[in-house]
């Protein structure tokens, strides 16, 4: 099950998504690359473990006045069809 978890500050916003297998890892990897290259504004990303089961892909936007990492996070969540984010 893919679970997600939104941080957010002035300028600042983050979503984790944690993924289990590799079919998984696809699916976010590959759905979040094709998001954000859609959209002018890059993120920093990053991945890591944290368990020996799920892995979790950071995408992070420093700087963001505008606010529009809200609405790339949102589509990332709904194409994903993540029902609860923390």
């Amino acid at each position: 099950m893919i679970d997600a978890q939104f941080r957010s500050e002035e300028r600042y916003a983050k979503l984790s998504i944690a993924y289990e297998g590799k079919e998984e890892s696809s699916l976010v990897c590959s759905t979040v690359e094709e998001i954000i290259a859609r959209h002018k504004i890059q993120p920093e990303t990053y991945t890591c473990s944290i368990s020996d089961h799920k892995d979790v892909l950071v995408i992070e936007y420093h700087d963001d006045a505008d606010r529009e990492a809200g609405a790339i996070f949102e589509e990332i969540i709904k194409t994903l069809n993540i029902v609860g984010c923390d």
